[in-house]
């Protein structure tokens, strides 16, 4: 049995016309420029954030970079603390910490950082502002699009590229200063001898920000990033959100300044549409929450300035939360609040306490394990040892080792000084020498004690056990 198909023209027409309802082309968004309490503060912290990236590198500290983070030398350099790959225990803290300050701000306050301290927002920011400065408002950047290609049309549009380029140059080029020492690399720009790994880190972090600033953008935030997926796990209905008053602004009509709304029926919306026009991620907050609102609060600030120019009140468009909408009454303080403040806190704490007390020096004991014990000529009881040794200050140090638990030990070392280089290790045999009479038990308790001559505070104790015969008592 044959069964034959015969595809019309007709039906792949039909097909064709489908194709973009399910793959639909980006359009471009234009968002316009927005002035207001939330842009000044987004401003202030583009500024804050983009002058410690920008700064922290040329900072000279005690001869060297302030920040550095020097990988072939393994130390990570804080200003004052100098850090080790055995410091990792911090980078931990570190990572629990931003993770925990993200659910806590984010259930008190949405998407706050999204709309102000990403990098995606905050470089985006830098470029759009370059974009108006070049091409011009919103108006004239669509017209420009639209037009034909001119002299003019590319002269702005090189002009545009180029400071976006050179803008993300210096961007991958500080990124890298943060790992090799910045000034190092600015000499070796100067004659040409970059390295590869430096020079791959330089374009690639260029081009990542010149494609997500300049290109992506708003894709980035709503299909890159998985915060915007799992987001809503960390609301409740008393986390605050941007939300439009339907209530107070529906029906919607347009209107001459001046004309009351109720006189024709209408909300105090007058459907201007520039909530959506300064949207950087071209959404209509008018049709309620969504994931792809990044809480930049644009939406806030020019619809406030809508409602001065109409004479209405303002904050059509306002913070809120769910339970305020519904009129009931909000709660800071709530269980999840507790939960994740008690952590941030304790977490903090545990940081701050255990770098004030961070010792730079390491000491590990390992005991000969190939022979328990043996007797010397004179009959002492004795164990061997190895000492392992870590300098982990900027100086070199001689320390001083001496060993405790039991009465009238002997240590004895086959070196007269122990000194240990900045940031190396020294392995130090070393033996424990008793009288048998003095031994109590079979295992015995012993402490070593490492005290740097020149400084008192650089002090570690370790304990190892010391094996003998048993008592002979």
């Amino acid at each position: 049995m044959t069964i034959s198909v015969t595809v019309t023209n007709n039906d792949k027409a039909q097909h064709s016309e489908l194709e973009p309802s399910l793959y639909a082309k980006r359009e471009k968004i234009y968002p316009r420029e927005v002035h207001g309490i939330f842009a000044m503060w987004r401003t202030i912290g583009v500024v804050v954030l983009l002058g410690i990236y920008y700064g922290l590198p040329w900072i000279p500290w005690q001869g060297r970079q302030a920040v550095l983070f020097d990988l072939p030398e393994r130390k990570f350099y804080i200003f004052e603390l100098t850090f080790w790959p055995q410091d990792f225990l911090y980078l931990a803290l570190i990572l629990i910490l931003a993770a925990l300050s993200l659910f806590f701000f984010t259930a008190l306050a949405g998407r706050l950082w999204c709309g102000y301290a990403c990098p995606q927002t905050v470089w985006t920011e830098v470029f759009l502002w370059m974009e108006r400065k070049i091409e011009g408002d919103r108006m004239k950047q669509m017209r420009l699009d639209k037009a034909p290609w001119s002299l003019h049309k590319l002269a702005l549009k090189t002009a545009k590229h180029t400071a976006w380029i050179l803008f993300s140059a210096y961007t991958g080029f500080t990124f890298v200063g943060y790992f090799t020492p910045i000034a190092g690399i600015v000499d070796k720009i100067a004659v040409l001898s970059l390295g590869p790994w430096e020079t791959f880190w330089i374009v690639f972090y260029s081009f990542a920000t010149w494609g997500n600033a300049g290109w992506l953008r708003e894709q980035v935030c709503i299909y890159m990033c998985p915060y915007a997926r799992f987001q809503s796990a960390m609301f409740d209905k008393d986390t605050l959100i941007i939300s439009y008053d339907s209530s107070r602004g529906d029906p919607r009509g347009s209107r001459k300044r001046g004309v009351s709304g109720k006189d024709k029926g209408l909300g105090d919306c007058i459907d201007c549409t520039m909530c959506v026009q300064v949207c950087p991620t071209g959404i209509d907050i008018r049709d309620g929450l969504q994931y792809q609102c990044i809480a930049c609060a644009a939406c806030i600030d020019v619809c406030n300035d809508v409602m001065q120019k109409m004479g209405y009140d303002k904050n059509l468009i306002h913070y809120t939360t769910e339970n305020a909408e519904q009129g009931k009454r909000g709660h800071i303080i709530r269980p999840r609040m507790l939960v994740y403040g008690v952590l941030l806190l304790g977490f903090s704490a545990a940081l701050v306490y255990s770098i004030s007390q961070r010792i730079p020096l390491e000491m590990d004991v390992i005991r000969d394990r190939n022979t328990l014990f043996r007797q010397t000529q004179e009959g002492l009881v004795e164990n061997i040892y190895t000492i392992k040794l870590l300098n982990m200050d900027d100086k070199p140090h001689v320390y001083d080792l001496k060993v405790s638990g039991i009465d009238n030990l002997q240590l004895e070392t086959n070196v007269e000084e122990i000194r240990v280089p900045a940031g190396e290790v020294t392995e130090l045999p070393v033996s424990i020498r008793v009288d048998p009479m003095d031994l109590q038990k079979r295992s015995s308790k012993v402490v070593f004690s490492l005290k740097a001559t020149d400084n008192a505070s650089l002090h570690v104790e370790e304990e190892a056990r010391f094996v003998g015969p048993g008592s002979v008592r």
